[in-house]
Parts: structure tokens; C-alpha cells; sequence
């Protein structure tokens, strides 16, 4: 019984991820990213374990891209205002790309 409440909820929030995609990451990375579905897990300021689904998105661009990184931050702050949520993880690496 309890699997289909956990369904509902993660359709709704693949649902509502796909608006956000194409509402603020397409408008904002025209160049292109790549996401994909992942579950998140942390210990809350109360101590307590926690677990949500979650989204990886990859952005592979140049490095010290100031329109690049301006989009980055406000897709940052959309998505915390949008899902409510107090924290986003942001990865930063160099790396080489070829297509």
C-alpha cells in the first residue's frame, strides 16, 4: 500500500521537473546539459536522516564563463524558491570535452 503514495509522488516531481526544465534550464543553458533522475539523502538541522528524489543536471561549458555561470546561479535560486528547498548541491571540476 505504501509503494503507491511513493509512486504519486515521484511522478509529481518528475512532472514538475520537466516544467522546470523547460520554463528555466532550456531558456537559460541554450547550448545544452544533460540531467537525469537520482535520490537525494541528508541529516537535517535536527538530526534526523532524510530522502528525496532528486535531479542531476550537467553542464559541460567553458571555463570562467560569466553568462554561463550567471545562468547557473539563477537556475540555482529558481530551483530553490520552485522546490523549496534550503540547499543545491553545485559540483565544480575541470575537465576536457570533444565531440
Amino acid at each position: 500500500m505504501t509503494k503507491a503514495p511513493a509512486l504519486a509522488v515521484m511522478l509529481a516531481v518528475a512532472a514538475a521537473w520537466a516544467v522546470f526544465v523547460t520554463d528555466v534550464v532550456s531558456a537559460r543553458l541554450p547550448s545544452g546539459f544533460t540531467f537525469w533522475a537520482a535520490e537525494g539523502g541528508w541529516r537535517g538541522t535536527d538530526g534526523r536522516p532524510s530522502r528525496e528524489p532528486s535531479f542531476v543536471l550537467e553542464v559541460v561549458h567553458p571555463a570562467r564563463s560569466a553568462a554561463v555561470e550567471a545562468a547557473i546561479v539563477a537556475i540555482i535560486a529558481e530551483y530553490k524558491r520552485r522546490f523549496r528547498q534550503e540547499s543545491v548541491l553545485r559540483v565544480v571540476s575541470s575537465g576536457r570535452a570533444s565531440y
